[in-house]
C-alpha cells in the first residue's frame, strides 16, 4: 500500500512507501530539496534506478521510500508542470489518510 502524504511524519519508525507532490526548491546532484504541500522541507534522494525527469518542472510527484529522517528515496518521478494547487493537494492527503482512507487507498 502506498501512503499518500503531504509531508513525512516525524514519528515514522520504519521505511514506508509514500507518494507526494513537491515544489522543487533546488537540485544538487543526487538530491532534490523540495517543499511539501504543508510547507515543510523534504529531501528527495535520487536513485540510479530512477533518474530525474529532464527537464525538471517546478512541481513533481515522487513515489518512494519515506524514512524517519524526513527524506524520500525516489523510485518513480513524474513531472507535474509549473503550476499546481498545493492547498487542495494537502486537503486531499488529509482525506486520504483520515476519514475517507478506505475509499481512496
Amino acid at each position: 500500500m502506498v501512503e499518500l502524504c503531504s509531508s513525512l511524519c516525524s514519528t515514522q519508525q520504519k521505511p514506508t512507501l509514500v507518494r507526494t507532490v513537491i515544489q522543487v526548491v533546488r537540485s544538487e546532484g543526487l538530491v532534490v530539496i523540495g517543499k511539501s504541500p504543508d510547507e515543510k522541507q523534504i529531501i528527495v534522494k535520487v536513485s540510479p534506478d530512477s533518474p530525474l525527469p529532464s527537464p525538471l518542472t517546478a512541481f513533481v510527484e515522487v513515489i518512494g521510500i519515506g524514512n524517519s529522517d524526513k527524506s524520500i528515496k525516489a523510485e518513480l518521478w513524474t513531472n507535474f508542470g509549473d503550476e499546481i494547487d498545493m492547498f487542495s493537494y494537502h486537503k486531499l492527503c488529509q482525506l486520504a489518510n483520515g476519514e475517507f482512507k478506505h475509499f481512496l487507498l
